[in-house]
């Protein structure tokens, strides 16, 4: 196949000589590098071969060598095509406008299909896009999808999402329309703000939508409300003063239960301090235990001693009653206390290990504040220092999340 193609580009030609004459000057033309193929019976005597174009010259003074003729009788390739289009300048030109203008009008929108609705009638969703300026013929540099997709969906309430895409000549509008469930006396909420926060992403599944991206929100605040409002009567476009509403876009304020995901920006913000020389503790391993019985207000000890012998411990204490019976409580209680014994011991960290120590604690309380599997998007840990130095490192962390903040709230 390669070999094929590459005498195609270098162009070859079929030539026809005695059959007498064959062995020869296929030997002849072997020793000279000269490559021959395809040989096969002519007409008569005659047989043809092929041969690429620039082994013509050699082969000439080959066939005064052996005393035999050939003739030329095919020629293929792309010299000679570019040869004959040279001879029918018409024609090469015909074709070169033919590609100018299929080029040409390939850069213009000749389609606009629309797909996904069933509520919304497709006539509504072309009136909006003639109002947004696109329309059949149109440059497809001058067409902008987020701004059409916004058009769209701002004009027509009962779309949940819209997509428009360019492929080739043609203009793709694929909506999906919100499901809203009829009104059968279930219970109607709003979305509301959990936290306080930066909105950075709205999805609306039902309801209507009160932020967008980038607003400011504080706990409590309506992200997506139940009450969804009916179209807004815009002006006309003046470029298509024909355009007339529908009637049936006068509708009434519809009440849902409003569904979505609203993810923001949460920051939170934590401080800690670590001393230089803390006083920690440490058992022993020394422990002892006492058992004793409290009847009302009165202790008898049953078993260990009276008073504690040790300096530092800490205690844990079971307490054991007997079960009621017909309402009837005895007040006798067995309580066994274990005393462990601790030794108090002085931990000194230099500023580094106090400082990631430090930060540790305060990123352990600040977890503690977030939600499982939360999103961290950035972390910001740093020293707060005084005027004097003290033995206290103190440190301040700020970690920003994103978090999904949205809980459902009965509508007012």
């Amino acid at each position: 196949m390669f070999f094929k193609i590459l005498n195609y580009l270098y162009g070859y030609v079929t030539i026809t000589l005695p059959e007498e004459c064959l062995e020869k000057f296929v030997n002849m033309a072997t020793t000279r590098g000269i490559y021959l193929w395809d040989i096969t019976n002519s007409i008569g005597n005659q047989v043809a071969l092929n041969v690429r174009t620039r082994d013509v010259p050699p082969l000439r003074h080959i066939a005064r060598m052996t005393r035999c003729r050939f003739h030329i009788i095919k020629r293929s390739g792309v010299p000679f095509f570019i040869n004959q289009l040279q001879h029918r300048k018409a024609l090469l030109g015909g074709a070169l406008f033919f590609v100018i203008v299929l080029y040409s009008l390939s850069s213009f929108i000749w389609f606009i299909d629309i797909k996904g609705n069933k509520s919304i009638s497709e006539a509504k969703i072309t009136k909006v896009v003639q109002q947004a300026g696109v329309h059949r013929g149109l440059p497809k540099r001058s067409v902008n999808a987020a701004e059409l997709e916004k058009a769209i969906i701002q004009q027509l309430s009962g779309l949940a999402w819209v997509g428009v895409t360019v492929d080739g000549t043609r203009l793709e509008i694929e909506v999906v329309e919100k499901v809203l469930p009829p009104n059968n006396g279930a219970q109607i909420v709003d979305l509301v703000a959990q936290k306080d926060g930066l909105i950075k992403e709205v999805l609306v599944l039902s309801g209507h939508p009160l932020v967008q991206e980038g607003d400011t929100v504080t706990a409590g605040q309506v992200l997506i409300s139940a009450a969804i409002p009916p179209p807004k009567v815009e002006e006309y476009d003046k470029k298509n003063p024909d355009v007339v509403e529908d009637e049936d876009l006068q509708q009434q304020v519809q009440f849902v239960h409003a569904r979505g995901i609203v993810r923001a920006r949460i920051w939170y913000d934590g401080y800690e301090e670590v001393k230089l020389r803390e006083q920690q503790k440490r058992p022993t391993g020394q422990q002892i235990t006492k058992l004793c019985m409290k009847i009302g207000s009165k202790e008898i000890i049953l078993m260990g001693p009276r008073q504690v012998p040790y300096t530092n411990y800490v205690e844990y204490a079971e307490v054991k009653r007997f079960p009621s019976w017909r309402n009837i409580v005895v007040p006798v209680e067995f309580i066994t206390v274990k005393y462990i014994e601790q030794r108090i011991y002085y931990q000194e960290f230099n500023r580094t290990e106090a400082l990631r120590l430090a930060g540790e604690q305060v990123l352990e309380k600040l977890r503690s504040q977030m939600p499982e599997r939360v999103k961290t998007l950035n972390t910001n840990l740093r020293e707060v220092k005084t005027a004097n130095e003290e033995d206290i490192v103190r440190v301040r962390l700020t970690v920003e999340t994103l978090e999904e903040i949205g809980v459902e709230k009965p509508h007012q």
